[in-house]
């Protein structure tokens, strides 16, 4: 009786570390696993878009901050006197716009006038034409009265003074036509010239464009002397000092995107073949082991880099020895999207992750 349970206890035992076992391999095997895991996130490269020395240094490494926090600042004064010349500039410009303007107006206006005069002189003269008529009718009819004795000699001479007065008239009024003309001809070339110093009227103006232009990127430098971060997230290997030199387009800190945070799981090529996209996914990062975390596959790598073919020395590829009795799977990176990170995780960039994928639950809910 004794043997017949200590059997049954062992057959137990037994059969327990079996169910354990096909327990481990069914989460182990059947689902891909690996170690060769790693936190991921985006780490923005903080620009300046200027050049100059810093000023003001408020932040500290491996701080936090909000995006739209100050990071640091370029001395201003050197950009604010360029502001203050640009908008000096544009003063200048406008002015000379405005008096090319008012030279406009009164080239037109000399125009007008200038038609004016010619409208009127030629009005004159058509007038006179017709008093030279009247005046040389009536000079004749008193040079034929005049041996009639039907006139006297100071009626022929008065009318003689008027014919010959109505034609130093119509003189006159041709040369004013004469000047009215050269006139016109001065204010149109004024014109012209006045027109093409100008340019475009308004804001399709070149010159006031561009001047205009220069105090907006003035007006963006000074603004650019403030660098704020454009993100909330961790200053991460800070080597900034008050008084070094920022320069234009050279990355002067590192930002990590807290909001951007991912992992990614190493797994091996032969291990890749039943993970989707959306299947469920289990976290253990060896910082916190007790804590695993929940997350689905957002996306499987499509490449992976290769030493072998590439040029080497003297121009030749370099091929690296194999062995034929080994052969290595390859690791292909899988993107996991982490559904939600407990208050007491911290992550951070680079620490190691251990990820399982549970295939077949991409449907799940």
């Amino acid at each position: 009786m004794k043997l017949s349970r200590k059997h049954l206890l062992t057959g137990a035992a037994v059969a327990l570390a079996v169910i354990v076992v096909a327990l481990k391999y069914g989460t182990f095997v059947l689902n891909p696993w690996t170690r060769d895991g790693q936190v991921r996130a985006e780490v923005v490269q903080v620009t300046p878009r200027i050049s100059g020395p810093i000023v003001s240094l408020p932040i500290v490494d491996n701080q936090f901050v909000k995006a739209g926090d100050l990071l640091f600042e370029i001395d201003p004064r050197t950009y604010q006197a360029s502001l203050n010349q640009a908008r000096a500039q544009y003063d200048m410009t406008s002015d000379n716009y405005q008096a090319q303007e008012k030279q406009v107006e009164g080239a037109e206006a000399q125009i007008q006038a200038s038609e004016a005069q010619i409208r009127q002189a030629q009005s004159s003269i058509k007038q006179l034409d017709a008093q030279i008529i009247q005046d040389k009718a009536e000079f004749d009819r008193q040079l034929d009265l005049l041996p009639k004795r039907a006139t006297s000699q100071k009626s022929v001479d008065r009318a003689r003074a008027n014919y010959d007065v109505t034609l130093e008239q119509r003189e006159g009024a041709l040369a004013a036509l004469a000047q009215a003309h050269a006139s016109l001809a001065q204010a149109q070339a004024d014109l012209a010239k006045t027109r093409a110093t100008l340019g475009a009227a308004g804001d399709a103006n070149a010159s006031l464009r561009q001047a205009k232009a220069a105090v907006e990127q003035a007006q963006l430098n000074l603004e650019f002397t403030r660098v704020t971060a454009p993100v909330d997230g961790y200053i991460t290997n800070l080597n900034l000092r008050m008084g070094s030199q920022a320069v234009a387009n050279q990355p002067a800190l590192a930002l990590v995107d807290t909001s951007s945070y991912w992992v990614h799981g190493y797994f091996k090529e032969t291990s890749i073949e039943n993970i989707r996209s959306g299947d469920k996914a289990i976290v253990t990062l060896m910082t916190y082991p007790d804590d695993p975390l929940q997350g689905h596959v957002d996306s499987i790598g499509w490449g992976i880099a290769q030493q072998d073919g590439s040029t080497g020395f003297e121009l030749l590829p370099t091929i690296s020895p194999t062995f034929e009795w080994i052969r290595l799977a390859q690791r292909v990176p899988v993107r996991i999207h982490l559904d939600e990170v407990p208050d007491g995780v911290a992550l951070r960039v680079g620490t190691t992750a251990s990820v399982l994928v549970r295939t077949g639950t991409s449907g799940d809910q």
